[in-house]
């Protein structure tokens, strides 16, 4: 080994194991999912990344039922009631209470992410976040005070969606949680900054492979059980079909003498609201149909129109109470409204819609993220049929749409890379069950005290 690869030896980090050794796994789950769950009991403080559909929710329960006291569940609102109700189904109790007094004695707890300072980590073996990827939508302090508050919760589990392959800041967010890295120490470690953007980081050259096995310690990402070594059989997605509809050609923009491409974030508002008629006029002709339907908007106008217009349709606003959000959600889900407008902001995070395939955006923003998670509340495994998704927007707005479509190949791209990087390290993790243990390697000569009893020798 020559001074350079000792060097880096010295740099490895090991998150080493903390968990259980046995488990019991509800045999209702599927094999790729009792294989990610007991690996996350051994590990005690992990990260699930699963993409939509992969059943992240019985696997955090089922993670939770074998954790030997009280667990506290973390998630957004509406999922709440979601996963109660996911819970029954595997026979595991979840109790929901926005309030701990509400469930003083419950072996399992869910609240919402807004409530959590209303409950005392010290009460609580573990702490799980349920759709984790949603901390980076809060504020910078709310991130800090929620690793802050559960740094010392010997049993943490976070569970998300694949997140962003290039967003290395959400996995350093996880890695934090987790107790295996700072953020601030993943950087340092692992990327050079590049250009004067904070957010561009890249992964040193040496570093490709050791940063991969280091997130392999501490979590596990797969897209489709093939990636663990099963067998795909029932997790095949439907066919997706964007559909791109151009209205307002003749409409001009406030501001504007005639029409043309909107480039800077004011061109685009305005845009939009110079096109709300036209647009959520195309949007209920699309909806003419007796199937269920979201439809997803950016601006209030958007949406109170769209609501008025689109026969039983159930708006969902930021101003709305808890507990109208939480009843048309669920509303949703069991068929009794056909058609819910809302947003990718209260809405495009966690839900099972898998009993909708049409879809259609009233206009859409910059961020791709947020695209991609509100089409995957349909469209994930188990959605049975063709999902539709409409994009209708003002034609002075090509630049967004071309933008979110750069967005999209970019992502798969890194996606890609980050499954080929990580594939054959994740099912190595998975299927071992030997602990990690480190070698000791005496560099030193001890001198005993002559007071000291010397060791037998055996002959």
């Amino acid at each position: 080994m020559n001074e350079y690869q000792e060097f880096l030896e010295t740099k490895r980090n090991d998150f080493r194991p903390d968990g259980l050794l046995e488990s019991s796994i509800p045999g209702s789950l599927f094999g790729f999912q009792r294989d990610v769950v007991e690996w996350a009991l051994r590990r005690g403080r992990a990260s699930i990344f699963a993409d939509c559909g992969m059943g992240k929710t019985p696997m955090q329960l089922a993670w939770a039922a074998n954790i030997p006291g009280r667990v506290l569940i973390l998630a957004p609102l509406a999922v709440s009631a979601q996963t109660v109700r996911e819970g029954a189904k595997f026979g595991i109790p979840v109790v929901y209470a926005r309030y701990p007094e509400a469930a003083p004695a419950a072996q399992i707890t869910i609240t919402n992410y807004e409530m959590f300072q209303h409950f005392d980590p010290g009460e609580y073996t573990a702490v799980v976040l349920d759709e984790s990827s949603i901390l980076k939508s809060y504020t910078g302090k709310f991130r800090n005070q929620l690793i802050s508050a559960w740094a010392s919760t010997r049993y943490k589990l976070a569970c998300t969606a694949t997140p962003a392959p290039n967003d290395f800041m959400e996995l350093g967010n996880h890695a934090e949680f987790c107790g295996s890295m700072s953020r601030a120490e993943m950087l340092a470690m692992y990327f050079v900054h590049d250009g004067g953007e904070t957010q561009k980081w890249r992964i040193k050259g040496h570093a490709q492979s050791p940063f991969w096995e280091w997130v392999c310690s501490w979590a596990v990402n797969i897209s489709k059980p093939s990636d663990l070594g099963y067998p795909n059989d029932g997790f095949d997605l439907p066919p997706l079909e964007i559909t791109p509809h151009s209205v307002g050609g003749d409409v001009v923009p406030e501001g504007m003498l005639f029409a043309m491409e909107a480039r800077t974030l004011e061109e685009r508002r305005n845009a939009r609201r110079a096109t709300i008629a036209e647009r959520v006029s195309k949007t209920t002709e699309l909806a003419q149909h007796n199937r269920p339907m979201v439809v997803w908007c950016n601006l209030n106008a958007e949406s109170a129109a769209a609501t008025k217009a689109i026969d039983g349709a159930v708006e969902i606003k930021g101003s709305d109470s808890n507990e109208h959000k939480e009843r048309a959600m669920l509303g949703f889900a069991d068929g009794s409204i056909r058609v819910l407008v809302t947003k990718p902001s209260i809405a495009g995070f966690g839900l099972n819609w898998q009993h909708c395939a049409d879809v259609a955006f009233l206009g859409i923003s910059d961020s791709y993220e947020q695209f991609y998670q509100a089409v995957r509340r349909c469209w994930r495994f188990g959605q049975k049929n063709t999902v539709t998704v409409h994009v209708v927007t003002a034609e002075t707005e090509g630049a967004v749409v071309r933008n979110i479509e750069r967005k999209e190949h970019d992502a798969a791209v890194m996606r890609e890379s980050m499954v080929a990087n990580m594939g054959d390290i994740t099912r190595k993790t998975i299927k071992a069950t030997s602990q990690v243990k480190t070698e000791y390697r005496a560099t030193m000569k001890m001198d005993l005290p002559e007071w000291l009893p010397r060791p037998r020798m055996s002959k």
